[in-house]
C-alpha cells in the first residue's frame, strides 16, 4: 500500500509537471515554440529535395499544408509542392497543385511559375508516348495534353511577358507546336496510304490554317498536293504548286514519305530558388 501510494504520488507529479511545462511554453511572447515545427517539417522537405527524395519531400510538404495552413511556411510549401509532385513523375497532382495555388493567390509573387509548371505538367502527360511515328495507324494516338499545354503555355506567356520562365516557354511551345502539326500529318500519311484523300486533305489544310510557322508547314503543304492531285482539282493543285514553289524554291521534289520526321525532348527546367 505504501509503494502504491508513492507511485501514485509521483505520478500526479509528473502530470502537473508537464502540465506547467505546457502552460508555460504556450506563454512566451516570442511565438518561437509554436512555429518551430513547421520549421522543423520545412527544413526536412528542403534537405529531402537536395537529396532528390522528392516522395519524402512531398511527405513533409503535404504535412504543412494540412497541420499548419495559415502559418508562415504554408504558401511557400504550396508552390514547392508543385515542384515536389513534378519531380516524382506525379503531373496529375502537380497540374492540380499549380491550380490551386492560382486560385488561392493570384498576386503571389511566384504566381508565374504556378502559372508556367501548370503548362509543363500538361505536356509530361504525353511523355511516354511514342516518340517516332511509325508506318502504323496512328489515327487514334492522343496528344492532348500536349495541346492543353500549348494553350496553357500562351496563357502564361501573355499573362507574364517579363518571367523569367518565358524564354524556355517560348522554346517549349515551338516544340509542342512542330509536334501537334507532326500528329495531324501523321495521320494525314495514313489515310494517303489507304486511300482516304479528303481525310488526309484535311488533316494537311488543318495545319496550314491553324498552326503556321510550324516546321511540318512544306510537309503538309504536300500532301495537300498529292490529294489535289488524285481528287482532280486541277485549279486547287495549280494554285498549291505555285504556293510551293514560292514559299520553298529551295526545296527538292524528294517525296514526304521518305523523309525522317523526329524530335527530342526538351530538357525539364530548374527549380526556382
Amino acid at each position: 500500500m505504501i509503494k502504491m501510494k508513492f507511485f501514485l504520488k509521483n505520478k500526479y507529479s509528473i502530470l502537473v509537471y508537464v502540465g506547467l511545462s505546457i502552460i508555460l511554453v504556450g506563454c512566451k511572447s516570442d511565438g518561437e515554440v509554436i512555429e518551430q515545427p513547421e520549421k522543423i517539417y520545412y527544413d526536412q522537405a528542403q534537405f529531402r529535395m537536395n537529396n532528390r527524395n522528392f516522395f519524402g519531400a512531398i511527405e513533409s510538404l503535404e504535412a504543412i499544408e494540412t497541420r499548419y495552413p495559415f502559418g508562415k511556411y504554408a504558401e511557400q510549401a504550396q508552390v514547392e509542392l508543385i515542384y515536389a509532385y513534378f519531380m516524382n513523375a506525379e503531373t496529375e497532382a502537380a497540374h492540380s497543385a499549380a491550380e490551386k495555388f492560382i486560385r488561392l493567390h493570384p498576386r503571389h509573387p511566384n504566381i508565374d511559375y504556378a502559372y508556367f509548371m501548370k503548362g509543363l505538367s500538361s505536356y509530361t502527360r504525353d511523355r511516354d508516348m511514342i516518340i517516332r511515328f511509325t508506318d502504323t495507324d496512328i489515327s487514334n494516338r492522343d496528344i492532348s495534353g500536349a495541346k492543353e499545354s500549348f494553350a496553357e503555355l500562351n496563357e502564361f506567356i501573355i499573362r507574364f511577358p517579363d518571367s523569367q520562365y518565358v524564354t524556355y516557354a517560348k522554346q517549349r511551345n515551338i516544340y509542342l507546336r512542330n509536334m501537334i502539326a507532326k500528329n495531324e500529318l501523321a495521320a494525314a500519311d495514313y489515310y494517303l496510304k489507304i486511300g482516304a484523300y479528303v481525310g488526309a486533305l484535311r488533316r494537311a489544310n488543318y495545319v496550314v490554317e491553324n498552326i503556321p510557322n510550324s516546321s511540318e508547314n512544306y510537309r503538309a503543304l504536300k500532301i495537300l498536293e498529292t490529294c489535289y492531285k488524285e481528287l482532280g482539282y486541277s485549279d486547287l493543285l495549280d494554285d498549291i504548286k505555285k504556293l510551293i514553289k514560292i514559299n520553298y524554291p529551295n526545296e527538292s521534289n524528294e517525296s514526304i514519305s521518305s523523309r525522317n520526321w523526329t524530335w527530342n525532348f526538351l530538357d525539364r527546367p530548374k527549380r526556382s530558388e
